[in-house]
């Protein structure tokens, strides 16, 4: 990582995703019955990259990461928790959000991909209360400031131990010259219901609310005095156990180390490949689809584990797309490819379709799914489809297509001696499935087929209509379903010339371009945290009065004033 004194540095570390209970340095999960207690106690020493402590319970990507770890491992783990409570193990100090030291020192890229993954995780735990019955709750035992808060936020319920000293805050604005990073204006005033002019002096007041004040204002459920604080606590977590529609005998399934093989030309995984062409700036990603066939009962399901395709697909899908935001901040474009048989594909779509409603295990991927997807959604990166003879873009895969921002098919076939491998004889097929329709959907809360065809529900109608039957280039072309169909002869220039001019645009117009362009339709909490509050702060973080050398980010803790340039832009 850049030193501080030169935050548009884009030198940084190599980031890996992977962790474990085991290897936690910052957080203690123990399941005791229905409850799980994930307890916060940062170690000061261990921040992801040296040149801070994380003092006060403050973050880090690190502390995120393994906090990311902890509820995917409730979810799947441990199908018998209800209900879990986020508390801290500072005393008087629940969490001071983001470490300052870390977000001065940080080139811009980090920044924007640390508040990016943390509001991920943010959406993750209130997906987990809303899709999987694992009641979330904040027991804040201390002061919650800035993203300490947020993180109370995004939980179903807020206890705040009145002690007569701790507070919830968001002091961004007066102490640092920026936002809350990761949603908090938005959660405070559409989740919380906070009134718009209350919720402005919340966020300029630095020293923040507590007790009876923060409870009349709805910035927190409950202020609980501090004799009957652990009590309390414990009566409400075993209360929203028992409103939880979670399952209570239910065996978990294990979520062993992915390790995939990486290299400087890519990485490799059992289902998902990615290689590099530095000299093009592109990424090439291929899913492969399943290569054996559908378990015959919900029982060999879960015999599977986290070896069930649809799982090991996923949970590698999501791996490869944090390491390559993180890390490979020069491949702008990534190419993305399915390889396998479209019948496959669909035979597993339709066993989860059927059992998601009555089986945690099969609900808990659909969801998981559900959310790469939108993970993939506002990834900033070019997304271009490619649709070839072998391709399985069919029901749930077809859903990888119609997140990006253009789709090709090719009108014909391959050469026998093609390296796509199988099927290259064969045209190009898609396949348009129920769950294309609404099984996962975007942040905006609708499919990618209805903000595709924005204003045009008939049209949205008509397919419909074409559900479960093979698709080809020209035809696909017609419904609107893909960019282009090139043919056989023109495909390889088509193709070529298309990603060079892609690659020559300006980065930042993209990333704009591309934003706006996905998120069609409806705005929603989602939305509007990852759209009209993310675009804010990315363009506060490289404004001089956040983080130029007088500005109010890089002078937090020096003593001395921010000197601001006043004119409003």
């Amino acid at each position: 990582m850049s030193d501080a004194s030169d935050p548009a540095g884009e030198d940084q570390p190599e980031v890996s995703f992977a962790t474990s209970p085991a290897e936690y340095r910052h957080w203690r999960l123990a399941v005791d019955g229905d409850v799980a207690t994930l307890t916060l106690d940062v170690d000061e020493t261990a921040g992801l990259v040296p040149g801070y402590e994380l003092k006060m319970n403050s973050y880090d990507l690190g502390v995120d990461i393994e906090l990311y770890d902890a509820t995917q491992r409730l979810r799947f783990e441990h199908p018998g928790v209800r209900a879990v409570v986020m508390t801290s193990a500072k005393d008087k100090n629940f969490c001071a959000g983001a470490n300052i030291r870390m977000l001065a020192q940080s080139p811009h890229p980090w920044k924007v991909n640390f508040c990016k993954f943390t509001n991920e995780t943010r959406n993750g735990i209130e997906d987990a209360t809303e899709h999987s019955g694992q009641i979330w709750i904040a027991a804040v035992n201390g002061t919650a400031a800035g993203g300490g808060y947020e993180l109370a936020l995004a939980c179903e319920k807020i206890l705040l131990i009145d002690d007569n000293s701790s507070a919830v805050s968001l002091p961004e604005v007066p102490l640092l010259g920026v936002l809350p990073g990761t949603g908090g204006l938005t959660r405070v005033t559409d989740k919380r219901k906070v009134r718009k002019d209350r919720a402005d002096v919340f966020a300029t007041r630095a020293e923040g609310i507590r007790g009876k004040q923060a409870v009349e204002w709805k910035l927190v459920d409950e202020a609980i005095p501090k004799r009957v604080w652990v009590e309390t606590v414990a009566e409400r977590a075993k209360e929203a156990a028992a409103a939880s529609s979670r399952p209570t005998d239910a065996q978990g399934v294990a979520l062993p180390p992915l390790e995939p093989t990486v290299s400087a030309a890519g990485i490799t995984y059992r289902h998902v490949k990615a290689e590099f062409d530095r000299t093009r700036g592109l990424v090439e990603i291929t899913v492969f689809g399943p290569d054996g066939g559908v378990p015959e009962s919900l029982e060999r399901v879960h015999e599977l584990g986290e070896a069930f395709w649809p799982l090991a697909m996923t949970r590698e899908l999501d791996d490869l797309i944090l390491r390559l935001r993180s890390n490979e901040l020069e491949l702008g474009t990534w190419v993305i490819r399915t390889k396998g048989d479209v019948e496959d594909a669909l035979a597993f779509e339709r066993l989860i379709a059927e059992h998601s409603r009555d089986d945690w295990l099969v609900n808990e991927i659909r969801h998981y799914f559900k959310r790469v997807l939108k993970r993939l959604d506002v990834t900033s990166r070019s997304l271009i489809a490619l649709i070839e003879p072998g391709s399985c873009f069919a029901g749930a895969l077809l859903e990888l297509a119609l997140a990006c921002d253009r789709q090709y098919m090719l009108d014909g076939t391959l050469d026998e001696d093609d390296p796509n491998g199988p099927g290259q004889g064969d045209e190009a097929q898609i396949i348009l499935s129920a769950g294309n329709f609404g099984a996962f959907p975007m942040g905006s809360g609708i499919s990618r087929l209805a903000s595709r065809f924005w204003g045009d529900a008939d049209h949205v109608a008509k397919l419909r209509q074409e559900t479960d039957r093979r698709i080809e280039a020209r035809e696909a072309l017609e419904l609107g379903l893909v960019t282009d169909a090139p043919d056989d002869i023109d495909w390889d220039d088509e193709i070529r010339i298309m990603l060079e001019e892609r690659a020559s645009l300006s980065p930042d117009a993209l990333t704009g371009m591309e934003a706006n362009h996905r998120f069609v339709g409806p705005e929603t909490m989602e939305t509007r945290i990852f759209g009209r509050l993310t675009a804010w702060q990315n363009w506060i973080f490289v404004r001089p009065n956040a983080s130029g050398p007088e500005g109010a980010l890089r002078r937090y803790g020096t003593g001395r004033k921010a000197e601001f340039d006043r004119k409003r832009v």
